[in-house]
């Protein structure tokens, strides 16, 4: 396991990122792009994936950690449930729904693993006395 030491650092991070980005790109075409609803829903559950990953990992104690990295779960799995939206709309096609929802299921993956990981360890506070984060293993 390599260590964290800002939250760009994570690999679950990168690719909560990766999906935002993908649905950024697949929400300003056609159809979808005009379906506002359905569209800013999913752009903003996406970036709630990354968004709390990144707030999670700034705070001070590994049980808030853990916390928001279960917010960051359920906003994938929010995602994956609209994915299915998307496309039965005719919004994406199979190969792009397969790949945002295989990226998807990878960042939901990726964060049951660290929770289990965080949940694992003592219940310290994160931040040193210096104002440093003590590092986090992925």
């Amino acid at each position: 396991m390599t260590s964290a030491k800002r939250f760009e650092d994570l690999d679950v991070w990168q690719r909560a990122k990766d999906l935002a980005n993908l649905i950024y790109e697949f929400s300003s075409d056609g159809e979808f792009s005009r379906d506002f609803g359905l569209r800013d829903q999913m752009r903003r559950a996406s970036v709630s994936v990354m968004s709390n990953i990144a707030e999670g990992f700034e705070s001070q104690t590994q049980v808030l950690f853990a916390q928001f990295l279960g917010r960051a779960k359920g906003s994938a799995g929010e995602v994956r449930a609209q994915l299915y939206i998307a496309r039965d709309q005719n919004y994406l096609t199979e190969e792009r729904f397969n790949s945002a929802l295989s990226l998807a299921e990878i960042c939901s993956k990726q964060l049951s693993k660290l929770i289990q990981y965080l949940q694992d360890q003592p219940n310290t506070r994160r931040v040193r006395e210096d104002g440093e984060f003590y590092d986090v293993k992925q």
